[in-house]
């Protein structure tokens, strides 16, 4: 098993003057769990091609355990890439098409036939073996896709947006599949999605990339609790974090934020010296749906912190409702019971949880408050 360095690495294409990749800087520990994540076009695919050999770096050097493995070919890296699509050779049974990479490498035939069939017991997929492609479920498929890296048994897992062609439901399935094979296999994994609720779920530390350029490395709940930007804050969680500009003033000795006829007063433990220097000034506050309740006890504990909306929208999602609100010209979005009575057209109260409050310059983007990490 192995870990990997990432040191610098950046990627241009021939005949393009901006960098695919810009200096990415990694270090992976043997057996993590780590989720390139990011909008399409951001670079996470193009970073584990580079990993994968498949595309050449442009400058940086990568190591896979002690050794530098920028010239090395893909065949001799000891990884193993799971791709979108299946890549499933039609005409070959399961069996054949897990054995494949095997038989190039001229593994015993006992031996292929061990890690096939332990390979397929893992996976739930032995009673499959002796079927064609054309035969499987896309689930099924998958898994075929997933039991031929296996048997490579390699050093590093790469995993390109694996379950985008599968439905929701089996979507949901496969995650929970692909977490309990990297804790049985106890192998580094390096997964790419952009889907965020895949990252959130599966990974041990999350890399968020935006053009290229990695903007934070963490674990899911620092990522969701401390994100260190604007792209960061809006990018993890669905529904989005709500971003709104607002005045940051000084009102006696409180310091509140105003937004149309609106006045909220931060709470001691958001208060700090980057907070004060930006009073006077315009920033951009951000609070997730979550942390916005429209229950009578939590707006009578917390006066401060309670605005008036009028509700735009009303969203029953069985488990809870999502509420569409409007304060003034201001959009929010609030996450509730299900029990609400809150319809379209009503105007009600609602506070904000002002210990989840986050705050952004915003000419840099970057945040100016320390969120409470988990």
């Amino acid at each position: 098993m192995a870990g990997l360095i990432l040191k610098n690495i950046c990627k241009v294409y021939e005949g393009s003057q901006q960098k695919s990749v810009d200096n990415f800087c990694l270090d992976i520990e043997d057996k993590e769990f780590i989720i390139l994540v990011g909008p399409s076009g951001c670079g996470k695919s193009t970073t584990l091609r580079m990993i994968a050999g498949l595309e050449e770096i442009t400058s940086g050097e990568l190591y896979i355990g002690d050794n530098l493995v920028n010239d090395v070919s893909p065949k001799n890296r000891d990884i193993a890439m799971v791709f979108q699509s299946y890549a499933l050779y039609p005409h070959m049974t399961v069996f054949e098409n897990m054995a494949f990479g095997l038989k190039l490498k001229k593994v015993p035939k006992a031996e292929i036939k061990r890690r096939v069939t332990e390979a397929a017991k893992i996976l739930d997929i032995e009673h499959l073996l002796d079927r064609k492609p054309k035969a499987l479920s896309g689930g099924q498929r998958q898994r075929v896709a997933l039991g031929r890296a296996i048997v490579r048994e390699p050093k590093v897992f790469l995993m390109d947006e694996p379950l985008s062609n599968l439905d929701a439901k089996l979507r949901v399935q496969m995650r929970a599949e692909i977490g309990k094979l990297h804790k049985r296999l106890q192998t580094t994994f390096i997964y790419v999605t952009h889907d965020q609720t895949e990252a959130m779920t599966m990974g041990t530390r999350i890399v968020v990339m935006k053009d290229g350029v990695v903007q934070q490395v963490d674990t899911p709940q620092n990522l969701y609790n401390s994100p260190v930007n604007l792209f960061v804050a809006g990018f993890m969680g669905s529904p989005q974090m709500n971003l709104i500009t607002a005045d940051l003033v000084k009102d006696g000795n409180d310091i509140c934020l105003t937004f149309g006829s609106s006045k909220i007063k931060l709470p001691a433990s958001k208060i700090n010296d980057a907070v004060k220097e930006h009073i006077g000034k315009q920033v951009v506050f951000g609070i997730r749906p979550e942390d916005i309740h429209d229950e009578e006890s939590f707006i009578n504990a917390f006066p401060d912190a309670t605005i008036d909306v009028e509700v735009d929208f009303s969203e029953l999602m069985g488990a809870e409702t999502y509420l569409y609100l409007l304060a003034d010209d201001n959009k929010f979005t609030a996450r509730v019971n299900p029990r609400t009575t809150a319809k379209f057209g009503d105007h009600i109260k609602v506070a904000f949880d002002m210990e989840k409050l986050h705050l952004f310059d915003p000419e840099t983007e970057l945040s100016i408050t320390k969120s409470k990490q988990q």
